[in-house]
């Protein structure tokens, strides 16, 4: 794609988390920015209004008319039969996909810093920008979630790096390969491998394969920290042609955490490599999932030229994401968290870690399955074995009308069952508000009620708040 002369830019798509920061960055860097989706709601709506970006809805061919652009940007999202990409591909209208314009436009005249793998995307990438913020380099970045450290999804820089969180799903409908493989890495932070998006990858090995083509684009010059907790990624990295380095929690890698301890105030430990303790750390958030994650930050980060203690030092002060453990409120004594876990092994670590910084009160967990992964029963047997820090849980069926054929859902009833069996209490919920009433009865002060899931829940954290409020007042 030739980019000369592109001055207007429109997005089709636009209202999503990535499109829409996406359509942010274009119009910091001085392009001229439309953008159209079927609906647009906050937070995405207000950020794109507060950014000065014109939003039509919904699709239509009008849409081009009025955008006059140079270059159209399409989502994922979008489908062939979409009426303004039919359009602009019969008026001839140059188009990339999102993560060609992002890899083309900021990442390859940058040095790309690519975090891939199922689990810890958006922590780590938002976790490798902070650093090297905090140690005065100046990044660019693009995550999948908003930034405590900077209330935003993006930050265009002008230092010589641009962290991006690198996405397994596809392209475009014209481009059905792993975004990531237009993130042009030169040093990267592979943090898992599990099967996800099942309605992608037919299997784990077709999974896998997306991340050995990843690991094969690195450059010979490049750099590739490997998460040793995950055999699987083990094996892929052995492909790479640069220099791996691994790091692990409880498990031998190049860089250890050792002495760690969880606390309220987050988790401390020692920053080892190989066998030699380089400082003595503290992360604010917390959990040992989440320290796995700045291990792979450190190698990435050392490799860049921060010393140890900018390393450290950027730790202590990297507050988080958004629906990572976030605390929506207190009310009645209670706590009630929001976070993004939806896989099984998401989920299990995310309650570790909420009993590391709540060691006191019973975490009481809400799920929702709602990826097209957690609505499948391909990870049924996992999912009984996710609660072991609850002390009873909560789960919502999916709506009876979901496209997931019946035969391949989740048995969320058979769950419950299965979990009770061997675990906590557990209650499959037709709706919300059963699960809201389900808490409120259960709930004492103290408490901490975890809603989890990586869509809306009903709007489940308001509702809880209200009810646990309203319980206090008429007590």
């Amino acid at each position: 794609m030739d980019y000369t002369g592109v001055k207007r830019i429109h997005l089709i798509g636009v209202a999503g988390t990535g499109m829409g920061s996406f359509a942010g960055m274009l119009k910091a860097a001085g392009y001229e920015v439309t953008g159209s989706d079927e609906n647009v709601y906050p937070p995405m709506s207000t950020q794109l209004e507060k950014w000065g970006i014109d939003v039509m809805t919904p699709y239509a061919p009008a849409n081009l008319d009025r955008a006059r652009p140079d270059l159209v940007v399409v989502g994922n999202v979008v489908r062939a039969v979409n009426p303004e990409a039919t359009a602009m591909r019969e008026r001839g209208l140059p188009h990339v996909s999102f993560p060609q314009a992002l890899g083309d436009l900021f990442i390859a005249p940058r040095h790309g810093v690519v975090v891939v793998g199922t689990h810890g995307k958006t922590t780590t990438t938002a976790m490798m920008g902070a650093l090297l913020h905090h140690a005065g380099r100046d990044p660019s970045f693009l995550v999948g979630g908003v930034t405590r450290d900077f209330e935003s999804n993006f930050r265009l820089g002008a230092g010589p790096h641009f962290a991006v969180e690198g996405d397994e799903y596809d392209t475009a409908y014209f481009d059905k390969g792993p975004k990531f493989l237009h993130y042009h890495p030169r040093t990267a932070i592979f943090t898992s491998c599990e099967l996800d998006h099942a309605d992608i990858y037919r299997d784990e090995a077709h999974y896998e394969s997306a991340y050995e083509r990843f690991v094969d684009i690195l450059p010979a010059d490049g750099f590739l920290a490997a998460c040793a907790a995950y055999d699987s990624v083990l094996r892929i990295a052995r492909r790479a042609r640069c220099t791996v380095e691994t790091y692990a929690v409880g498990r031998a890698a190049d860089w250890e955490a050792r002495g760690l301890e969880l606390h309220p105030d987050g988790a401390h430990f020692d920053l080892v490599r190989g066998g030699r303790t380089l400082v003595r750390a503290r992360l604010a958030v917390g959990g040992a999932h989440n320290v796995e994650n700045a291990l792979g930050v450190a190698a990435a980060a050392a490799r860049l030229g921060l010393s140890p203690q900018e390393i450290a030092a950027g730790f202590a002060d990297f507050r988080g994401v958004k629906r990572r453990q976030e605390v929506r409120g207190i009310a009645g004594g209670v706590t009630v968290l929001d976070d993004f876990a939806h896989h099984p092994t998401a989920v299990a670590k995310t309650l570790q870690a909420v009993r590391g910084t709540f060691p006191r009160g019973r975490i009481l967990a809400c799920f929702e399955p709602r990826s097209n992964t957690s609505r499948r029963n391909l990870h049924q047997r996992e999912y009984v074995t996710a609660w072991p820090c609850a002390s009873e849980v909560f789960i919502l069926r999916p709506a009876p009308t979901d496209r997931v054929p019946e035969a391949e859902r989740l048995d969320v009833d058979r769950l419950a069952r299965e979990i009770s069996a061997s675990g906590p209490p557990a209650h499959a919920c037709a709706t919300v508000e059963e699960i809201v009433a389900g808490v409120v009865k259960s709930a004492r002060e103290g408490d901490v009620v975890v809603a989890m899931s990586n869509g809306a829940f009903g709007g489940v954290w308001d509702k809880l708040l209200g009810a646990l409020g309203a319980l206090t007042r008429s007590e």
